[in-house]
């Protein structure tokens, strides 16, 4: 295992008093911080600040940590002798091989059987490594057994078991079908078996079942898992492939002729890890190798000596990525491959503890791009008019009031949104043809005055009324509600519809009482398509109304953002700090939680989502994973790699996605998710052409 550094890693791991966990202790620890913290300490010798900073915790808890693992005899000056032998291990065993992670189960007296210990070690490992949505590969045997009666993964949703292979009639405990059953129930997950034999007589009775359409369903199944757990066998007289009698319509002779020296999940493989051919290629029925190394996570459990080769072609052939042994084990399947000095290879570099108030890089400012920083919004429209020339031009010479070249026109009911800068590319990037017609743009956070709004709708009426679509906030309320009675007074219908699809800033039962946030895009769009189709005022905010109320947001912010007059930043959140549905100006999240992992904070959003959408198997979604203008592409992918694990676990398909900025709050480090759960009215509205400066569609 390789230690990650401070500048690497920032949100670690433990409960201690009031500081929560970020995300799992890292597998070779157990569940113990104590035994964490003192391995980084004393064998990497790390500094207690570099710790504090790769657990997520404060340097006084270390302290605390290192002082009572003395205390409690686990620290003597080096780690208690099988917890450090079983950790240099594990390190080693992941470095060499380039796995995800280890975890070796130390050496005992021999009070209970390994297979028993393994099992508790995978079952603990399982309680970490399984989430929400995934779809999990259960190969069989007497591990995979003894795994299934130690687990116990509470509070998971959508977790799909799929047995890896076909089915047998033998008597034994631990078939494939009561193996992926016993590991469903302990787990609450589905379970799809295959319901075929993982043996047949022939090559042509095999192909004749895969192409029953109920086991082709249970195949497709299959290639969907994400996570794999199996066993690894020897050939020796005493391992399972023996004793089971699973193979017995072939001789095994065939296959140690050819040099095999394991089986993972029904299939043979040679000390290299290369398949070996034989007679049951053609007849079996299960999970490839190919398929195998297909699956994200692979996690393997195996111990013994006598399975060490077996153990290491399974490794060489790339099949395994999540091991989980005993000791004795490890150490064989280095020293099998050349590897026989393990502490020479632990990191020697010298402890040194500094101490220093403040860090030479502390600030009290944020550097930004800015003039005079009073001029910062004119200049930043005086920018954008220049820039999106093709698509926008002011309203009489302000940059306020923004129409689109090509949108409004005599006939169609016209589009007018509108709110605050700081949001780019919100509401200014949105105006253009078959979408919004003109844009009031106000101060930073501000509302646009009424003149500014009602010269847009002027400018956007074609004679058969004006649409007005905003976010849910007292100034823009007031304003467009003021600039709706001038433009009655000039004779131009105006509706209007309030975005309010924040799920975190009020309840179910308060749905008007929400923020409009980022799922302003989606009622923008809708607006707009219907609009740029000709259909009438009541059907424009009839299906803006009907978009609005099946759009769902909630946000997250790791850092809060920074106003241009005072280059601070205008709230705070603690070093180890989230707030969980943040508003886009600010404003107070539902709850503030330490640091966690990006799958789950995603979690957390879609279980919220998904508890108010109440989707269907079948159903259909527009989804929008959106910056608020800091978080890079790449962490917006990994949370847009989760939301689309967390539907398709629930068979739902997602009709259209966007990843990006749509709706930002200045230079806030965050993000939100949005869902759209789509009709087939709304479908066809949300692929209507449009063309603006951020958003091209047809």
């Amino acid at each position: 295992m390789t230690v990650k550094t401070s500048s690497a890693r920032k949100n670690g791991t433990v409960r201690a008093g009031a500081e929560a966990a970020s995300e799992p202790i890292p597998l070779r620890y157990g569940d113990d911080p104590y035994v964490w913290a003192c391995w980084l300490y004393y064998e990497d010798h790390m500094t207690q600040g570099d710790i504090a900073e790769i657990m997520g915790i404060s340097r006084a808890t270390v302290n605390s940590y290192l002082a009572d693992a003395r205390a409690r005899g686990i620290v003597n000056i080096s780690l208690e002798p099988s917890r450090l032998s079983s950790l240099s291990i594990a390190q080693e065993l992941k470095r060499h091989f380039g796995l995800h992670d280890c975890l070796v189960v130390p050496s005992d007296d021999n009070t209970r059987p390994l297979i028993d210990r393994l099992g508790g070690a995978a079952a603990q490992a399982l309680a970490k490594l399984l989430k929400s949505g995934d779809t999990l590969a259960v190969a069989w045997g007497r591990t995979i057994l003894a795994i299934a009666e130690q687990a116990s993964v509470p509070g998971l949703q959508d977790v799909t078991i799929v047995q890896a292979t076909g089915g047998t009639a033998a008597s034994f405990a631990y078939t494939p079908e009561l193996c992926a059953a016993a590991i469903a129930s302990a787990v609450k997950a589905k379970l799809i078996n295959i319901t075929a034999p993982a043996v047949v007589s022939t090559a042509e009775v095999r192909d004749m079942l895969l192409r029953e359409p109920l086991i082709h369903s249970q195949f497709g199944a299959l290639a969907k898992a994400n996570k794999a757990l199996f066993g690894i066998s020897s050939l020796r007289p005493n391992s399972t492939i023996h004793t089971s009698g699973f193979f017995e319509s072939v001789s095994l002779q065939q296959y140690l002729a050819r040099d095999a020296v394991g089986v993972v999940a029904g299939r043979f493989i040679d000390g290299q890890g290369n398949p070996v051919a034989g007679p049951l290629d053609d007849r079996t029925i299960g999970i490839s190798l190919d398929m195998l190394k297909a699956i994200g996570l692979r996690i393997a459990v195996a111990g013994g000596f006598d399975k060490v080769p077996a153990i290491l072609a399974a490794l060489r052939g790339g099949y395994v990525n999540v091991l989980i042994t005993d000791a004795a084990t490890g150490r064989g399947i280095l020293n099998a491959d050349g590897v026989t000095e393990l502490d020479q290879k632990l990191s020697q570099r010298p402890r040194v503890d500094n101490t220093v108030a403040l860090p030479s890089n502390y600030r009290t400012h944020i550097k930004k791009f800015l003039n005079d920083p009073n001029d910062v919004v004119e200049e930043m429209l005086d920018g954008v008019v220049k820039a999106n020339a093709a698509f926008v031009m002011p309203i009489k010479g302000s940059h306020r009031a923004l129409v689109a070249r090509t949108g409004p026109r005599p006939g169609k009911v016209g589009l007018v949104v509108g709110g605050g800068t700081g949001h780019e590319p919100c509401f200014l990037g949105y105006v253009g043809k078959g979408l919004a017609d003109a844009v009031a743009v106000g101060n930073i956070f501000s509302s646009p005055p009424p003149g500014t709004i009602f010269q847009c709708a002027n400018a956007a009426s074609g004679g058969q009324g004006v649409l007005f679509v905003y976010g849910n906030y007292a100034g823009d309320v007031m304003n467009f509600e003021m600039a709706a009675e001038i433009a009655a007074e000039h004779n131009i219908e105006v509706r209007t519809v309030v975005t309010t699809d924040d799920i975190a800033s009020s309840p179910l039962e308060d749905r008007e009482g929400r923020r409009g946030v980022a799922g302003n895009f989606f009622m923008f769009k809708i607006a707009g398509a219907a609009c740029d189709r000709g259909l009438s005022l009541d059907a424009c905010e009839a299906v803006t109304r009907k978009a609005n109320a099946r759009t769902f947001t909630m946000g997250v912010a790791l850092e809060p953002c920074s106003m241009p007059q005072t280059r601070r930043h205008n709230f705070e959140i603690g070093p180890d700090d989230i707030e969980i549905g943040m508003g886009i100006h600010g404003e107070p999240g539902v709850i503030r939680e330490k640091m966690m992992s990006a799958d789950a904070i995603t979690d957390r959003i879609m279980d919220r989502i998904f508890s108010e959408m109440k989707p269907a198997a079948g159903d259909r979604v527009a989804v929008l994973v959106n910056s608020f203008g800091a978080t890079p592409m790449m962490e917006l992918y990994i949370l847009f790699r989760r939301v689309e694990q967390r539907l398709s676990a629930k068979d739902i398909t997602i009709e259209a996605n966007w990843v990006g900025h749509y709706c930002t709050s200045l230079d806030m480090v965050g993000a939100s998710i949005t869902v759209m759960h789509l009709d087939a009215e709304l479908t066809e509205l949300l692929h209507h052409p449009c063309d603006t400066a951020v958003l091209r569609i047809g």
